[in-house]
């Protein structure tokens, strides 16, 4: 229901644009706190549209309790999501996709929230990859606005500002610097396939969804120097 009118919404490459007529979404903490632009956190809908999903089958309780309860009169889509400087709305990815660090269950899209908070940032993705200590670590794959290339030093910054927004246990294990992150069509970011190249395997997987194979090839090749 977030949607561009033909015609009508400019779009841009990635973004689902602007809601539909009668739907009202917005960003927001865990807190249900709106974050404004630029900032990364839940997607919401603040009021229904006509036909919206109304319950689950013979469960109305759990109906309430998964997609109303988290957030105060708000429906949970269950998506991360960023709002840019024009309005746009960027879908990142489920927040239910965690990783067990050490023991500790994390969102993959708190770490992506905090990173895209940092000024320089344009977009990130995070991922879980085996770890022999810690059972799975953090690698995050980070476009910037500026040039983006390895650089030991940005590194750093990064994995310092994610410890302040955070704390210790978020702290990105890898960095991969990317001008574009794989996606699909539809402009979901493909956690599947950076999975596949943070562990180092060399294999990717089902690749027929992906929008441009180029931004693939790109990573494998950082992957390899």
């Amino acid at each position: 229901m977030i949607t561009p009118l033909p015609g009508a919404t400019p779009t841009k490459p990635g973004t689902a644009t602007l809601p539909f007529f009668g739907v009202v979404p917005d960003i927001v903490t865990p807190d249900g706190v709106p974050v404004g632009k630029d900032g990364g956190g839940l997607l919401v809908i603040r009021k229904p549209w006509p036909s919206m999903l109304r319950t689950i089958w013979g469960d109305d309780v759990r109906y309430r309790e998964t997609y109303w309860s988290d957030i105060k009169g708000c429906y949970l889509t269950g998506d991360g999501a960023r709002r840019d400087k024009d309005g746009y709305i960027w879908i990142m990815g489920r927040v239910d996709d965690v990783i067990n660090i050490a023991g500790h269950r994390l969102g993959t899209m708190e770490v992506e929230s905090a990173l895209v908070a940092h000024p320089g940032v344009a977009e990130a993705a995070c991922v879980g990859v085996p770890h022999e200590i810690k059972g799975e670590s953090i690698a995050a794959f980070v476009t910037m606005k500026g040039e983006n290339t390895k650089n030991a030093a940005l590194e750093k910054e990064l994995a310092t500002w994610v410890v302040k927004q955070i704390g210790a246990i978020a702290r990105p294990d890898y960095f991969r610097f990317t001008g574009a992150l794989p996606k699909t069509r539809s402009g979901k970011i493909m956690r599947r396939l950076l999975r596949d190249i943070a562990s180092g395997s060399g294999k990717v997987g089902d690749t027929t969804t992906l929008e441009d194979i180029s931004v693939l090839q790109s990573l494998q090749e950082y992957q390899d120097e």
